[in-house]
């Protein structure tokens, strides 16, 4: 018999290991570190361009020319400004990889800055994972790939081996 506590609980309960009951999230911002850098860059140089074209001195110029010139500086300006204000790291989604559940979670943020679940899927339902050194490699049943996460620490590589289990090649 179990010794049990004032509420009923076996007191000698197993607790499983803290690797294997806790999630694991990741995200998919290292795989977009070079692009975000060329967006910022291309983006501030675009709005250099549109305040630079009215700081360059020009000879007499109509106002057909003038109105060229204004919808050319306006159109860089909101080029640049979408460039810049595209891929921030609070927007990417994340992954989560439930051990209780046996799922993994895909979450967006919504424009109220909630997290939202954009994909589950059921660790019996994926069709084989592959860790190297860097990064997770999630393959659907049919042979497609479904995701690649970037691994930053052998912690998280530890606990999503022995999370998926047989999944892992």
């Amino acid at each position: 018999m179990t010794a049990t506590t004032d509420f009923g609980f076996a007191a000698n309960k197993v607790r499983p290991e803290f690797e294997t009951s806790m999630p694991v999230k990741l995200g998919f911002g290292g795989t977009y570190m070079g692009l975000r850098v060329v967006f910022r860059v291309l983006g501030t140089a675009l709005v250099m361009v549109a305040s630079g074209m009215w700081l360059v001195p020009a000879t007499e110029l109509g106002p057909e020319t003038m109105l060229i010139k204004f919808g050319a500086s306006l159109f860089f300006l909101l080029c640049g400004l979408a460039l810049l204000m595209r891929n921030h790291e609070h927007a990417l989604p994340e992954v989560y990889f439930d051990p209780i559940r046996r799922e993994l979670r895909v979450l967006q943020k919504n424009a109220k800055g909630r997290p939202e679940t954009v994909l589950r899927r059921s660790y019996d339902s994926l069709g084989g994972a592959m860790m190297s050194t860097d990064a997770i490699e999630l393959w659907d049943e049919d042979g497609t790939t479904l995701m690649r996460l970037p691994l930053s620490d052998d912690a998280a590589r530890r606990a999503l081996r022995k999370q998926l289990g047989s999944l892992c090649a």
